[in-house]
This record gives structure tokens, C-alpha cells and sequence, in this order.
């Protein structure tokens, strides 16, 4: 399953920068507002050193990791929901995102400018989200007129639809999101559909130059500190360089990783891997995804076809140093359509062609 995250925030506050060390897509990233005038698209692996080691066994022809794709927008400002700055203009981009992530600035450099003049991580925080608000509002009190005249006709699915929308409107006229509302599980696909940005998983990631400073933030979402500025002069040096210059740092983990991996957590996703001669590869899933769910995201008829699937531990492929060894071992398992996929697994489904 693809992976989507949508990056937003105020104008210089990292967040082109960040999306340019991601993605190694040299978007314009200069020291004013409004740089970003179209939508950025990017797409970074997720660094998983258990692909290698696997490979390392398999000697495949390709290895593929998984992959996360990047959005960047341009910035907005306070008032964008009425024109101000480049306005709102772009969120429509980031709407059929999985996630969200702010990036906030907590930074002091007096050769970047703050666009409202001030470091005030809390006051960007809640106009970044005042504005998502705003937009959702727009969208829902579109929908709203129109699902009124519709009402008229009484049709009871076009009621409840309603009565949800009247619902999400009083929420998001109080300055609240999408995500601190309970929604009922047969009013989950109606709210699905109207694809609004407040629903969404975030997460803060706070561009700071003290990335161990403690996050006395109490935000909605997960919270992680990047020194944006740190991790693009790693970035910029050659791959095999790079693990040597972050131990002379101190640094165990990069930053990139620490926001792939959070997007991980946020969004309930794990990793399975398929690995043979031809290819080593690395598939994302949600957790608790049975089998047959699986081998779907290989190709959409293996769910339908799907027999049952030959099911090993990565840690075991690798002690036994070849599949072969692991089966004599006992390691390799059968699997039914019940079996729930692990983290780390990996798979070979038998498919009725």
C-alpha cells in the first residue's frame, strides 16, 4: 500500500528543505514567503537494514524497499482561508494524504525571516491548524447546502447525511478537528468521503536546533524534534559518509528516519518482504492484515486466488542462511487464510492462477 504524507506550515520554516533532503528533489526552497508555488511530489525509500541482510542471503537481481511518497505545499499564513498569501489554494493536494505532517519552527536565525515575525512554535501550531479547520469548514458547509435541498425529499440516507454534516460543522465552528470527534462506525465511510484535513493522523515535527530539548507541547498528534539544518549537511554528504559524520554527531538515528518510522506508528503500518532470485522486496501493510490481505498488495488477484502462504521469521532466514535450511529447521511455516502477518515476516503465498 502506498504510503502519503502531506507536509505543511508556515513559509521558512524548513519545510521545503526538509521535503528536499527527503526526496532528493531539488524543489526551490529560498529565504522568503511563497517560494513553493506548485505542488511538490516526492518519493523517499523507508531504510530497513533487514532488506539487505535478506538480500545479503538471497543475492537477488533487484532489491526494492518500501516507499513513502512526499507532498509540499506552499506555506500558509494566518488568513489564507480568505486569500491572504497564496491563500488555500493547495490543499487540495494534500487531501487524498494518509497523514499530515507540520512542520513547525522553534529555531532562531536572524537570516531567515519569520514570516509573522517572532519564533512562536505554540502561536504557528494553532494558525497552521486554524487554517485546516477553515478549509474543512468550507468543504463541509458546501456540502452542507446541498445535501439540505436534498433533504427535502426524505430520503433517510440523505437525513443522516445531514445530521453528520451538521455535526462536523459545530465541531469545526468551536476550533476543533475532525480527529477529536467519535465517529460512529456507520457514519465512517460518509465522513471518508468527504476527504477533510482535520481527520487526518499528524504529526509535529518541530525544526529545532536543540533536538534533545524535552516537547512541552500538548498537541494532537506525535511530536518529534529535527534539526533540519543538521540533517540537510548530512544529506549532503556521499551515502557511505554519512553513518561516519552521525556517530561524530552523537547520532544513532537520523532525524528522516525518526519521521518515517513515526509516520509508521501513526498510521498502524508494518513490513513483510518476499525475497528470491529475481527480487528482494519490502511491502507495507497494515497491522493485523490477515494472508490473503497481504498478498493483495502484490497484485489484487492474490486475494481472490490465495491458497496459502509459506511464512518464515526474517531473524531465521538469516541464522539459517538460506530458505532451504530454514524448512530443514522447522522454521518455515504453512499458513492458512487466518493468519495474521507479522512485522518482519517473510512470505511466499501460493495463488490458485
Amino acid at each position: 500500500m502506498p504510503l502519503s504524507i502531506g507536509i505543511v506550515g508556515l513559509p521558512n520554516v524548513g519545510k521545503s528543505t526538509l521535503f528536499n533532503i527527503l526526496t532528493k528533489k531539488q524543489v526551490e526552497a529560498s529565504n522568503y514567503p511563497f517560494c513553493t508555488i506548485d505542488p511538490n511530489v516526492g518519493v523517499v525509500k523507508v531504510p530497513d537494514e533487514r532488506l539487505n541482510k535478506i538480500a545479503e542471503i538471497s543475492k537477488p537481481a533487484k532489491i526494492i524497499p518500501a516507499f513513502i511518497e512526499f507532498t509540499d505545499i506552499a506555506g500558509l499564513v494566518k488568513g489564507a482561508h480568505e486569500g491572504e498569501g497564496l491563500g488555500n489554494q493547495f490543499l487540495s493536494h494534500i487531501r487524498e494524504c494518509d497523514a499530515i505532517c507540520e512542520v513547525v519552527r522553534d529555531f532562531k536565525d536572524p537570516n531567515v525571516i519569520h514570516v509573522n515575525g517572532q519564533i512562536d512554535p505554540v502561536d504557528d501550531q494553532e494558525t497552521i491548524n486554524m487554517e485546516l479547520i477553515f478549509a474543512d469548514l468550507k468543504t463541509v458547509e458546501k456540502r452542507l447546502e446541498k445535501v439540505v435541498r436534498e433533504a427535502k425529499s426524505n430520503d433517510k440516507e440523505i437525513i443522516k447525511q445531514k445530521e453528520i454534516l451538521e455535526k462536523i460543522k459545530n465541531l469545526l465552528s468551536d476550533g476543533k478537528a475532525l480527529r477529536e470527534m467519535e465517529i460512529k462506525e456507520d457514519e465512517e465511510l460518509f465522513v471518508k468521503s468527504l476527504n477533510l484535513l482535520t481527520i487526518k493522523p499528524i504529526i509535529y515535527a518541530i525544526n529545532s536546533d536543540d533536538t534533545e530539548k524535552e516537547s512541552a507541547f500538548n498537541w494532537d498528534g506525535e511530536i518529534i524534534r529535527i534539526n533540519v539544518k543538521m540533517e540537510e549537511e548530512i544529506a549532503a554528504l556521499p551515502e557511505e559518509e554519512q553513518a561516519e559524520y552521525m556517530k561524530e554527531l552523537g547520532i544513532n538515528k537520523s532525524g528522516l528516519d525518526k519521521l518515517i518510522a513515526t509516520s509508521y506508528k501513526l498510521l498502524g503500518l508494518e513490513t513483510f518482504f518476499t525475497t528470491g532470485k529475481d527480487e528482494t522486496r519490502a511491502w507495507t501493510i497494515k497491522k493485523g492484515s490477515r494472508a490473503p490481505q497481504a498478498a493483495r498488495e502484490i497484485h489484487t488477484d492474490f486475494e481472490k486466488g490465495f491458497i496459502r502462504a509459506e511464512v518464515m521469521n526474517w531473524e531465521k532466514f538469516i541464522e539459517a542462511g538460506s530458505e532451504t535450511k530454514a524448512k530443514e529447521m522447522g522454521w518455515v511455516k504453512t499458513e492458512g487464510k487466518d493468519y495474521v502477518v507479522s512485522d518482519g515476516d517473510i512470505c511466499n503465498f501460493l495463488i490458485n492462477k
